[in-house]
């Protein structure tokens, strides 16, 4: 995988994250508001990971 494939991934588990904790919160669904935070440190983890990538290049 490459970098802009981990980021793109990464940015698109921190919205879903973001918007499933949202859920949660408006629904105060305790377990939902869990899922999406740690949707987002996922999603936080892959952004990092494309970083690393694109630093020492894509062969990681």
């Amino acid at each position: 995988m490459g970098e802009a494939t981990s980021k793109a991934k990464g940015y698109a588990n921190d919205v879903a994250g973001s918007a499933k904790e949202a859920a949660g919160d408006a629904t105060d669904n305790k377990q939902m508001q869990a899922e999406g935070q740690s949707q987002q440190m996922k999603g936080e983890a892959q952004k990092v990971k494309g970083d690393v990538e694109g630093a020492l290049g894509d062969d990681v």
